[in-house]
Parts: structure tokens; sequence; C-alpha cells
């Protein structure tokens, strides 16, 4: 519009697992569904974030404590909330959900799983064996959450990705809000 045109536009150009970004099982199984396939149910509704003190990975020991349950959306803040968005630098050192872990979600029966770095295998172990475990189990995964401001607990979450045809992961915004606190007599649940 400074040149006199009648409105602004923009170009993006980025992968498709830039920045908060979903993952679809296209990313590492061959004939798995696109981001477009997702059920918009699957990213849409209750979850819990657990709170990480292990600072290597996320391992079976730790999620045991926390009674996962079938078809629960769990995220992950770690300490990669901490330090893991105040740095132009990858760090390569991330917490990650390990092989052992992500088998362990995978027999609880969780339906999302997201974390709070941009993968949730390891940088140098555990990358592709945590993201098969996870997508062959049909599990979608939400990677790059900022989970700084978040408190362990129950919210409702809204993910949406960009819906790109037959895409292996996409762009999305995730937000999060409080589950309001029950009154008395009636069910948290």
């Amino acid at each position: 519009m400074e040149r006199g045109d009648a409105s602004n536009l923009s170009t993006i150009s980025m992968g498709s697992h830039t920045g908060t970004h979903m993952d679809a099982p296209l990313h590492f199984i061959g004939k798995g569904k696109g981001i477009d396939k997702m059920p918009l149910e699957a990213t849409v509704g209750r979850a819990r974030v657990i709170e990480i003190h292990d600072t290597e990975s996320i391992k079976p020991e730790e999620l045991a404590r926390h009674r996962i349950r079938r078809g629960e959306r769990v995220l992950f803040k770690t300490q990669n909330s901490l330090r893991g968005w105040n740095t132009e630098s990858f760090i390569e050192d991330f917490v990650f959900i390990s092989k052992e872990a992500a088998r362990f979600l995978v027999d609880c029966g969780v339906i999302v799983v997201g974390v709070d770095y941009l993968s949730v295998g390891g940088f140098k172990k555990d990358g592709v064996g945590t993201h098969k475990t996870l997508l062959k189990a049909g599990i979608w995964i939400i990677e790059g959450l900022n989970l700084s401001g978040v408190k362990q607990g129950k919210y409702v979450l809204i993910c949406l990705p960009l819906k790109l045809n037959k895409g292996d992961g996409a762009p999305a915004r995730a937000i999060l809000k409080p589950v309001p606190a029950a009154r008395a007599g009636e069910s948290k649940e």
C-alpha cells in the first residue's frame, strides 16, 4: 500500500515442520495418512499437561505415576520450555520421548502427544524410532509447543494444522484453555 497499491500481499515460504506444527503418519510411514486426513476431534477437546522432571528424556517410569488413560491427549512440559524458546540456536540435547516411553504411550491408548520442542524423538537418539512407534499406532503428534507459561493440569486443547493435501505435517496454532474447577456436587470429568 505504501507504493499506491490497493492492498498488501505477503508471501510465505517455509517447511511443513516449522515452528509449532503437527506430524502426520505420512511423515515416517510410507502409506500413512496425510495431515488432511486428521480427524478434528483428535486435537480439539480435553487434554492434560504433564510436567516431566527428567533432564534427558521422558521415560516410562516417570509416566507410570501419572496414570495416563485411553483416549487422552497428553502434552509434555519439560525443561525445554524454560531454555528452548529463549535462544535462536538449535538445542541438540533437548528432552525427548524415549522409544520405551513411546511404546508405553501406545499401550496406554493416547490419541495425541505434544512436546515442548521441535521433535518427539531425540536429535542423537530415538528420533526415528519414537516417531515410528507413535505414528504407526495412529497417535497424532504436536511439536514445538511453547508451554513456558503453562502449569501442569487439565485443559481444553484446540490445535488446528493447515489442511495440506497429503501433507506429512503442517504448521499449527495450538491453544490451551484451563478447565474450570467443578462446583460443589459437580463431577470434574
